[in-house]
Protein backbone atom coordinates (compact mmCIF):
# COMPACT_ATOMS: atom_id res chain seq x y z
CA UNK A 1 0.00 0.00 0.00
CA UNK A 2 2.97 2.66 0.63
CA UNK A 3 4.50 1.70 -2.26
CA UNK A 4 1.45 2.48 -4.45
CA UNK A 5 0.92 5.19 -2.26
CA UNK A 6 4.46 6.62 -3.27
CA UNK A 7 3.84 5.93 -6.81
CA UNK A 8 0.72 7.83 -6.82
CA UNK A 9 2.36 10.80 -5.28
CA UNK A 10 5.05 10.65 -7.86
CA UNK A 11 2.65 10.56 -11.20
CA UNK A 12 1.37 12.73 -9.53
CA UNK A 13 4.06 15.12 -9.23
CA UNK A 14 4.92 14.71 -12.55
CA UNK A 15 1.88 15.75 -13.84
CA UNK A 16 2.07 18.72 -12.02
CA UNK A 17 5.87 19.74 -13.34
CA UNK A 18 4.82 18.85 -17.06
CA UNK A 19 1.60 21.43 -16.95
CA UNK A 20 4.04 24.14 -14.95
CA UNK A 21 6.58 23.27 -17.77
CA UNK A 22 3.34 23.33 -20.68
CA UNK A 23 2.84 26.83 -19.29
CA UNK A 24 5.33 28.43 -19.05
CA UNK A 25 6.38 26.89 -22.51
CA UNK A 26 3.20 29.14 -24.04
CA UNK A 27 4.62 32.14 -21.61
CA UNK A 28 7.76 32.29 -23.38
CA UNK A 29 6.21 31.34 -26.95
CA UNK A 30 7.21 31.98 -29.58
CA UNK A 31 10.83 32.61 -28.97
CA UNK A 32 12.17 32.25 -32.77
CA UNK A 33 10.36 32.61 -36.34
CA UNK A 34 7.30 30.20 -37.01
CA UNK A 35 7.20 28.68 -40.27
CA UNK A 36 3.36 28.18 -41.56
CA UNK A 37 3.77 25.62 -44.45
CA UNK A 38 1.11 26.47 -47.27
CA UNK A 39 0.24 23.25 -49.16
CA UNK A 40 -0.56 24.85 -51.92
CA UNK A 41 0.86 27.64 -54.66
CA UNK A 42 1.38 31.08 -54.02
CA UNK A 43 -1.33 32.91 -55.08
CA UNK A 44 -4.11 31.02 -53.90
CA UNK A 45 -6.90 31.08 -51.03
CA UNK A 46 -4.79 28.92 -48.33
CA UNK A 47 -1.80 31.44 -49.47
CA UNK A 48 -3.74 34.93 -48.60
CA UNK A 49 -5.37 33.35 -45.55
CA UNK A 50 -1.83 32.61 -44.42
CA UNK A 51 0.06 35.68 -45.23
CA UNK A 52 -2.73 37.94 -43.13
CA UNK A 53 -3.02 35.74 -40.47
CA UNK A 54 0.11 35.57 -40.02
CA UNK A 55 1.36 39.41 -40.78
CA UNK A 56 -1.68 39.68 -37.16
CA UNK A 57 0.45 37.32 -35.28
CA UNK A 58 3.96 38.11 -35.96
CA UNK A 59 2.59 42.12 -34.91
CA UNK A 60 0.72 40.53 -31.46
CA UNK A 61 3.43 37.98 -30.72
CA UNK A 62 6.38 39.74 -31.71
CA UNK A 63 8.14 36.85 -34.12
CA UNK A 64 7.86 36.48 -37.57
CA UNK A 65 5.65 33.63 -39.03
CA UNK A 66 7.06 32.49 -42.01
CA UNK A 67 4.90 31.29 -44.84
CA UNK A 68 6.45 28.19 -46.35
CA UNK A 69 4.44 26.73 -49.77
CA UNK A 70 4.66 23.40 -50.48
CA UNK A 71 2.48 22.92 -53.46
CA UNK A 72 1.07 19.18 -54.72
CA UNK A 73 -1.25 16.37 -54.87
CA UNK A 74 -4.56 18.39 -53.79
CA UNK A 75 -2.56 19.78 -50.65
CA UNK A 76 -0.84 16.12 -49.37
CA UNK A 77 2.67 16.94 -49.49
CA UNK A 78 2.79 20.12 -47.46
CA UNK A 79 0.23 18.33 -44.74
CA UNK A 80 2.12 14.97 -44.68
CA UNK A 81 5.53 17.39 -44.21
CA UNK A 82 3.74 19.40 -41.42
CA UNK A 83 2.24 16.09 -40.03
CA UNK A 84 6.21 14.95 -39.63
CA UNK A 85 7.81 17.70 -38.21
CA UNK A 86 8.63 18.44 -34.44
CA UNK A 87 5.88 19.02 -32.14
CA UNK A 88 6.90 22.28 -30.73
CA UNK A 89 4.79 24.77 -32.07
CA UNK A 90 6.90 25.76 -34.85
CA UNK A 91 5.58 24.11 -37.36
CA UNK A 92 2.01 24.62 -38.31
CA UNK A 93 -0.10 23.92 -41.81
CA UNK A 94 -2.84 25.66 -43.20
CA UNK A 95 -4.64 22.78 -43.96
CA UNK A 96 -7.75 22.69 -46.12
CA UNK A 97 -11.13 20.33 -46.53
CA UNK A 98 -8.98 19.24 -49.55
CA UNK A 99 -6.17 17.96 -47.28
CA UNK A 100 -7.52 17.28 -44.20
CA UNK A 101 -10.68 15.74 -45.37
CA UNK A 102 -11.39 15.01 -48.57
CA UNK A 103 -7.81 13.00 -48.98
CA UNK A 104 -8.60 10.55 -46.60
CA UNK A 105 -11.46 9.35 -48.54
CA UNK A 106 -9.85 9.34 -52.29
CA UNK A 107 -5.99 8.52 -51.56
CA UNK A 108 -5.50 4.77 -50.42
CA UNK A 109 -2.05 5.43 -49.57
CA UNK A 110 -2.28 9.15 -47.85
CA UNK A 111 0.36 8.63 -44.98
CA UNK A 112 -1.26 10.52 -42.30
CA UNK A 113 -4.42 10.62 -40.45
CA UNK A 114 -6.33 14.65 -40.07
CA UNK A 115 -6.95 13.47 -36.46
CA UNK A 116 -4.25 11.89 -35.11
CA UNK A 117 -1.42 13.10 -36.79
CA UNK A 118 -2.33 16.79 -36.35
CA UNK A 119 -3.72 19.07 -33.10
CA UNK A 120 -6.55 21.09 -34.60
CA UNK A 121 -5.93 24.63 -33.41
CA UNK A 122 -8.43 26.49 -34.80
CA UNK A 123 -11.11 27.29 -38.03
CA UNK A 124 -9.46 30.36 -40.01
CA UNK A 125 -12.34 30.96 -42.31
CA UNK A 126 -14.39 29.67 -45.38
CA UNK A 127 -14.58 30.58 -48.23
CA UNK A 128 -17.65 29.51 -50.71
CA UNK A 129 -17.24 29.01 -54.27
CA UNK A 130 -19.13 30.70 -57.10
CA UNK A 131 -19.98 28.65 -60.15
CA UNK A 132 -19.32 30.69 -63.19
CA UNK A 133 -20.15 29.82 -66.62
CA UNK A 134 -17.97 31.36 -70.00
CA UNK A 135 -19.93 34.45 -71.23
CA UNK A 136 -20.66 32.34 -74.46
CA UNK A 137 -23.37 30.25 -72.92
CA UNK A 138 -26.81 30.89 -73.11
CA UNK A 139 -27.43 30.65 -69.24
CA UNK A 140 -27.59 32.97 -66.38
CA UNK A 141 -29.07 31.48 -63.46
CA UNK A 142 -29.20 27.94 -62.14
CA UNK A 143 -32.55 27.06 -63.50
CA UNK A 144 -31.49 27.64 -66.86
CA UNK A 145 -28.19 25.97 -66.30
CA UNK A 146 -30.22 22.82 -65.77
CA UNK A 147 -32.49 23.22 -68.51
CA UNK A 148 -29.94 24.13 -71.01
CA UNK A 149 -27.52 20.86 -69.42
CA UNK A 150 -30.50 18.57 -69.79
CA UNK A 151 -31.33 19.62 -73.11
CA UNK A 152 -27.79 19.20 -73.76
CA UNK A 153 -26.28 15.89 -72.14
CA UNK A 154 -22.64 15.54 -71.92
CA UNK A 155 -22.24 19.02 -74.23
CA UNK A 156 -21.37 21.05 -70.83
CA UNK A 157 -17.37 20.53 -69.31
CA UNK A 158 -16.51 22.23 -66.32
CA UNK A 159 -13.09 21.99 -65.06
CA UNK A 160 -11.35 21.74 -61.63
CA UNK A 161 -8.31 22.48 -60.03
CA UNK A 162 -8.20 18.80 -60.02
CA UNK A 163 -9.74 15.20 -58.97
CA UNK A 164 -11.12 15.32 -55.75
CA UNK A 165 -10.86 18.46 -54.82
CA UNK A 166 -13.95 20.77 -53.20
CA UNK A 167 -14.55 22.42 -57.03
CA UNK A 168 -14.57 18.91 -58.49
CA UNK A 169 -16.98 17.28 -55.55
CA UNK A 170 -19.06 20.45 -55.55
CA UNK A 171 -20.38 19.97 -59.17
CA UNK A 172 -20.35 16.17 -58.89
CA UNK A 173 -23.01 16.54 -55.68
CA UNK A 174 -24.69 19.27 -57.91
CA UNK A 175 -25.10 16.32 -61.36
CA UNK A 176 -26.36 14.21 -58.10
CA UNK A 177 -29.07 16.57 -57.01
CA UNK A 178 -30.03 17.83 -60.26
CA UNK A 179 -29.80 15.22 -62.38
CA UNK A 180 -28.13 17.24 -65.26
CA UNK A 181 -25.18 15.13 -67.55
CA UNK A 182 -21.73 17.43 -67.07
CA UNK A 183 -18.14 15.92 -68.17
CA UNK A 184 -15.18 16.77 -65.59
CA UNK A 185 -12.20 18.05 -67.36
CA UNK A 186 -9.17 18.16 -64.03
CA UNK A 187 -6.44 20.40 -64.42
CA UNK A 188 -3.04 20.40 -62.28
CA UNK A 189 -4.10 23.45 -60.25
CA UNK A 190 -6.90 26.03 -59.97
CA UNK A 191 -5.55 29.03 -61.92
CA UNK A 192 -5.14 26.22 -65.19
CA UNK A 193 -8.94 25.40 -64.87
CA UNK A 194 -9.95 29.38 -64.64
CA UNK A 195 -7.53 29.98 -67.98
CA UNK A 196 -9.47 27.01 -69.15
CA UNK A 197 -12.89 28.47 -68.49
CA UNK A 198 -11.84 32.07 -69.68
CA UNK A 199 -10.27 30.75 -72.88
CA UNK A 200 -13.64 29.02 -74.03
CA UNK A 201 -11.70 25.56 -73.51
CA UNK A 202 -15.14 24.61 -71.03
CA UNK A 203 -17.98 25.91 -70.13
CA UNK A 204 -18.25 25.92 -66.57
CA UNK A 205 -16.40 26.04 -63.27
CA UNK A 206 -16.89 25.82 -59.47
CA UNK A 207 -13.79 27.66 -58.36
CA UNK A 208 -13.01 30.05 -54.72
CA UNK A 209 -14.63 33.17 -54.54
CA UNK A 210 -11.15 34.86 -53.98
CA UNK A 211 -9.75 33.37 -56.81
CA UNK A 212 -12.46 34.18 -59.41
CA UNK A 213 -13.76 37.57 -58.73
CA UNK A 214 -11.13 39.59 -61.07
CA UNK A 215 -12.54 37.46 -64.11
CA UNK A 216 -15.81 38.04 -63.20
CA UNK A 217 -15.37 42.00 -62.73
CA UNK A 218 -13.83 41.71 -65.96
CA UNK A 219 -16.48 40.23 -67.94
CA UNK A 220 -14.16 37.02 -68.68
CA UNK A 221 -16.83 35.06 -66.50
CA UNK A 222 -20.41 35.05 -65.88
CA UNK A 223 -21.54 34.21 -62.35
CA UNK A 224 -24.84 32.41 -61.67
CA UNK A 225 -24.55 31.34 -58.32
CA UNK A 226 -22.69 30.66 -54.93
CA UNK A 227 -22.53 27.75 -53.19
CA UNK A 228 -22.38 28.51 -49.74
CA UNK A 229 -25.70 28.01 -47.67
CA UNK A 230 -25.56 32.17 -47.61
CA UNK A 231 -24.88 35.02 -49.59
CA UNK A 232 -21.32 35.97 -50.54
CA UNK A 233 -20.08 39.96 -49.18
CA UNK A 234 -17.92 39.93 -51.70
CA UNK A 235 -21.02 38.65 -54.51
CA UNK A 236 -24.23 40.26 -52.68
CA UNK A 237 -26.03 39.98 -56.16
CA UNK A 238 -25.34 36.44 -56.90
CA UNK A 239 -27.85 34.03 -55.34
CA UNK A 240 -26.64 30.47 -53.78
CA UNK A 241 -27.26 27.26 -55.93
CA UNK A 242 -29.98 26.43 -52.19
CA UNK A 243 -31.91 29.83 -52.85
CA UNK A 244 -32.94 29.19 -56.88
CA UNK A 245 -34.11 25.43 -56.49
CA UNK A 246 -31.65 23.19 -55.30
CA UNK A 247 -32.80 22.66 -51.68
CA UNK A 248 -29.90 21.49 -49.25
CA UNK A 249 -27.06 22.65 -51.59
CA UNK A 250 -23.50 23.76 -49.96
CA UNK A 251 -20.02 23.24 -50.65
CA UNK A 252 -17.19 25.16 -50.97
CA UNK A 253 -13.78 25.35 -48.99
CA UNK A 254 -12.38 25.89 -45.55
CA UNK A 255 -9.05 26.19 -44.34
CA UNK A 256 -7.62 26.07 -40.73
CA UNK A 257 -4.56 26.21 -38.85
CA UNK A 258 -3.05 22.76 -37.57
CA UNK A 259 0.28 21.40 -35.84
CA UNK A 260 1.68 18.25 -35.78
CA UNK A 261 0.12 16.02 -32.76
CA UNK A 262 2.00 15.95 -29.77
CA UNK A 263 2.57 19.77 -29.54
CA UNK A 264 1.98 20.61 -26.02
CA UNK A 265 -1.34 21.95 -25.29
CA UNK A 266 -0.79 25.18 -23.63
CA UNK A 267 0.63 26.10 -27.03
CA UNK A 268 -2.38 25.21 -28.88
CA UNK A 269 -4.49 27.18 -26.54
CA UNK A 270 -2.76 30.00 -26.73
CA UNK A 271 -2.70 30.50 -30.60
CA UNK A 272 -6.11 29.47 -30.61
CA UNK A 273 -6.66 32.49 -28.63
CA UNK A 274 -4.36 34.38 -30.54
CA UNK A 275 -6.07 33.13 -34.07
CA UNK A 276 -9.42 34.41 -32.43
CA UNK A 277 -8.34 37.99 -31.68
CA UNK A 278 -6.23 38.66 -35.06
CA UNK A 279 -9.16 37.29 -37.21
CA UNK A 280 -11.62 40.35 -35.04
CA UNK A 281 -9.18 42.73 -36.44
CA UNK A 282 -11.09 45.12 -38.14
CA UNK A 283 -8.48 46.09 -41.13
CA UNK A 284 -8.01 41.93 -41.46
CA UNK A 285 -11.48 41.21 -41.16
CA UNK A 286 -11.82 43.57 -44.03
CA UNK A 287 -9.43 42.56 -46.17
CA UNK A 288 -10.45 38.92 -45.70
CA UNK A 289 -13.89 39.88 -46.39
CA UNK A 290 -13.45 41.82 -49.80
CA UNK A 291 -11.45 38.45 -50.84
CA UNK A 292 -14.61 36.42 -50.41
CA UNK A 293 -13.23 34.84 -47.56
CA UNK A 294 -15.44 34.14 -43.99
CA UNK A 295 -13.40 35.05 -40.83
CA UNK A 296 -14.74 31.77 -38.92
CA UNK A 297 -12.74 30.72 -36.03
CA UNK A 298 -13.90 28.14 -33.32
CA UNK A 299 -12.35 25.63 -30.55
CA UNK A 300 -9.86 23.05 -31.72
CA UNK A 301 -13.05 20.33 -31.53
CA UNK A 302 -15.44 22.37 -33.59
CA UNK A 303 -12.88 21.67 -36.09
CA UNK A 304 -12.37 18.19 -35.29
CA UNK A 305 -15.95 17.73 -35.94
CA UNK A 306 -16.07 19.64 -38.91
CA UNK A 307 -13.53 17.30 -40.03
CA UNK A 308 -15.57 14.45 -39.52
CA UNK A 309 -18.48 15.33 -40.96
CA UNK A 310 -16.60 16.53 -44.16
CA UNK A 311 -15.21 13.01 -44.17
CA UNK A 312 -18.57 11.62 -44.50
CA UNK A 313 -20.45 14.21 -46.44
CA UNK A 314 -17.73 13.91 -49.53
CA UNK A 315 -16.56 10.19 -48.90
CA UNK A 316 -20.49 9.63 -49.93
CA UNK A 317 -19.91 11.43 -53.22
CA UNK A 318 -16.11 10.00 -53.78
CA UNK A 319 -17.98 6.56 -53.21
CA UNK A 320 -20.84 7.10 -55.60
CA UNK A 321 -19.08 8.50 -58.14
CA UNK A 322 -16.01 5.66 -57.84
CA UNK A 323 -13.00 8.30 -57.78
CA UNK A 324 -9.96 7.19 -56.14
CA UNK A 325 -6.33 9.37 -57.19
CA UNK A 326 -4.24 6.38 -56.13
Amino acid sequence: MKTNRVLQHLAASLALAAGLSGGAQAQDYPSRPVTTIVPFAAGGASDLLARQLGKQLSTKLGQAFVIENRAGAGGTVGARLAARAAPDGYTLVMGTNASHAIATTTHRNLNYDPLKDFAAISLVARVPQVVMVHPSVPVKDIPGLIDYAKRNPGQLNFSSAGNGTPGHLGMELFKMMTGVDMVHVPFQGGNPALVALTGGQVQLLADNISSALPQIKAGKARAIAVTSAHRSQALPDVPTIAEQGVTGFESGSWFALFAPAGTPPAVIDKLNAEVALALKDPAAHETLSAQGAEPDPGTPEALRQLIREDVAKWGDVVKRIGLQVD
